[in-house]
């Protein structure tokens, strides 16, 4: 879900061949995976589901420990649960659940949170090697990770501090779009193909 083009444009522009496959032996033959995604969480388990992708992503991600990229609503669909429209389940696959922006005293911002900001590096995550910290990305999303794992590699300021980078293990999630964030995003896909 979402523009998937400007993704493997993305992968295309760092020498990198990205097919576009919903297609189960594709998947598990390829050397890394990514799931961008754009809209609602259910929308996007539901397709996850109807593709008959659930399992083939389990086997490919989990058990064989393929590098999994998640981009936006691809790290969100890691979390347990969702509360986006109605509670959903997700893969399950870092603890924790995907929450909407609450502004207490409404601080005047708005809901999405829509455009550039910085990402404040915390922990160890391979895919921002070389990159300064404080860098500016893109975000698009109404809708934050709240975690129950202590695997937190970057956080942003809107409102409040909330999560915009993940990783364990061979897992790697970012709430901003690399692929929309000029030569800092293009370092983080340059170094997840790296990996």
């Amino acid at each position: 879900m979402g523009n998937l083009r400007s993704v493997q444009k993305s992968f295309e522009r760092n020498n990198c061949q990205a097919i576009v496959t919903n297609d189960h032996k594709i998947i598990m033959n390829a050397d890394k995976i990514v799931l961008p995604g754009v809209g609602s969480f259910h929308d996007g388990m539901s397709k996850l589901s109807n593709l008959g992708l659930l399992d083939i992503l389990n086997e490919a991600v989990i058990e064989n420990r393929k590098p999994f990229l998640g981009i936006c609503l691809g790290m969100q669909l890691m979390a347990n649960t969702s509360y986006e429209n109605s509670k959903t389940k997700g893969l399950g696959w870092i603890d924790g659940e995907i929450v909407k922006f609450n502004f207490l005293d409404n601080k005047g911002l708005k809901i999405p949170h829509v455009g550039w900001n910085n990402v404040l590096y915390k922990g160890n995550n391979l895919l921002y090697n070389g990159i300064p910290n404080n860098s500016d990305f893109y975000f698009v999303h109404s809708y934050h990770y709240r975690l129950n794992e202590d695997v937190i590699t970057g956080v942003t300021e809107h409102g409040y501090q909330f999560v915009s980078s993940i990783s364990k293990n061979n897992l790697y999630g970012f709430q901003f779009h690399p692929e929309k964030s000029q030569e800092p995003g293009l370092a983080i896909i340059n170094n997840f193909i790296a990996l």
